[in-house]
């Protein structure tokens, strides 16, 4: 007979794992919705919901890769879990799962650093947040026996689907105002600029 046991790390991590793709998507959906403002009201509530979920996918990312030491199968290394290319075991998806843990870590922590490196400095580095949370798109549907499950793939998608229109809109409306974003003069300089002698003369010619 098998001993449930056995498995008891592997189920853990895959839940986890699982937890966390969830988490990850709700996280950036909101963050999304909230840099694009398409919540007009409740703005700390906002926030606090946004900053929860972050810590949760922190939380869930950090017991999905160390609860796998403890599988009695692949026996992994702390080394293995935590830097990419160290594991054998599909090592290209495995090492992608990695820097997308570590890019969501890490990025969400840098939230609580905005004083120091600057607010404007923090929200350019925070667009990353999108590619780390692709990147944990591509190791679900890569790696797990979980990835090929039809119930798995339609709850990941399902769940992943509102950051991913958001994202599109995002990224659209960016492209869309790009050649319109060249700097024009300042308001000091159209004032120096209608006081000039030449301007004054032409406008008392008209």
């Amino acid at each position: 007979m098998t001993d449930p046991s056995q498995y008891l790390f592997w189920i853990t991590s895959r839940a986890a794992g699982t937890s966390a793709m969830i988490l990850a998507s709700a996280s950036v959906g909101v963050g999304l919705a909230m840099g694009g403002r398409l919540f007009k009201f409740g703005g700390r509530d906002r926030r606090n919901i946004h900053e929860t979920l972050s810590l949760s996918v922190m939380a869930a990312i950090a017991v999905h890769a160390l609860t796998l030491i403890g599988d009695k199968t692949l026996r992994p290394t702390l080394l293995d879990v935590t830097v990419p290319f160290a594991f054998s075991y599909k090592t290209l998806p495995t090492s992608i799962g990695i820097v997308a843990g570590w890019g969501m870590i890490l990025l969400g922590l840098s939230y609580y650093m905005r004083g120091k490196i600057g607010v404007q400095r923090w929200k350019l580095i925070h667009r990353f947040t999108a590619l780390a949370w692709i990147g944990g798109l591509v190791h679900t549907f890569t790696e797990g026996t979980d990835a090929g499950q039809l119930w798995f793939i339609a709850l990941i998608l399902l769940t992943a689907a509102p950051a991913a229109v958001l994202l599109a809109m995002r990224l659209r409306r960016q492209g869309s105002r790009a050649p319109s974003q060249r700097p024009g003069p300042s308001p000091r300089t159209r004032q120096a600029l209608r006081s000039a002698p030449g301007a004054r003369a032409a406008r008392s010619q008209v």
